[in-house]
């Protein structure tokens, strides 16, 4: 029985990749369009200036994780790059308020800093237009 679970989980595991990759890139989504549209924001927001930082940090949440969410198209570039978003973001905003992430708001920034760099490591998984690219190609 053991090793029918384990065969059901690794033919699975690829798949939860894609949705792992799929609802990370949906909900950061999100987060960019709060900057750049005002859209779902609480209160109620002004988008910020396409200029400032806050703009540049929407500008990679929302199209960065449209790129994710397209079928996986450059998982693992632009993931590297969301992950050092999340860093300097951690680093430059959370860090200064103190030690633990979660005293200082940094925890979010910080999940999203190690899903992305997983995301980056692993690719899109297995619906991903990636895998399919990376298929045609061999």
């Amino acid at each position: 029985m053991a090793d029918r679970n384990a065969s059901f989980l690794d033919r699975w595991a690829p798949r939860l990749l894609s949705v792992l990759r799929i609802v990370a890139a949906l909900l950061y989504m999100q987060h960019g369009a709060q900057k750049l549209f005002g859209f779902l924001a609480q209160p109620p927001a002004t988008a910020v200036p396409l200029s400032s930082f806050m703009g540049l940090a929407g500008i990679l949440e929302f199209f960065g994780g449209l790129l994710v969410l397209l079928g996986g198209l450059f998982t693992r570039p632009v993931a590297f790059i969301l992950c050092g978003q999340m860093a300097v973001a951690y680093f430059m905003v959370h860090a200064p308020k103190g030690f633990w992430p979660i005293g200082t708001g940094g925890d979010l920034a910080v999940l999203w800093c190690f899903t992305f760099l997983y995301l980056a490591a692993a690719g899109g998984g297995a619906w991903s237009l990636d895998r399919v690219w990376k298929r045609e190609q061999e």
